[in-house]
């Protein structure tokens, strides 16, 4: 599950603010910020996505480049946000 929601945050990411450039060497931690990919209405945007797709809110306090400044800290955070499957015994399913 992990790499399907990293692999989602990078298409997103790709799609929206690097208009399908894919061959910009975008690495998983870095910056979107200091990078200039994405800006405070990117963030907003990007809110939206993670809202819409994964299914919970974004709380104003979780704006926080911890949570949403590169692809490796959006996905944690999602994985975060998201109820664990109890079959799973605590594992992520893909």
């Amino acid at each position: 599950m992990k790499d399907n929601v990293a692999q989602d945050i990078r298409n997103f990411i790709i799609e929206n603010f690097l208009f399908g450039d894919a061959g910009n060497g975008l690495g998983e931690t870095d910056s979107l910020l200091e990078k200039g990919i994405i800006d405070s209405t990117g963030v907003l945007e990007l809110v939206a996505h993670l809202e819409e797709t994964y299914g919970f809110k974004v709380e104003d306090e979780e704006l926080i480049p911890e949570n949403l400044d590169s692809i490796a800290n959006i996905s944690a955070y999602i994985l975060g946000k998201l109820p664990m499957d109890p079959k799973c015994a605590g594992s992520l399913v893909s």
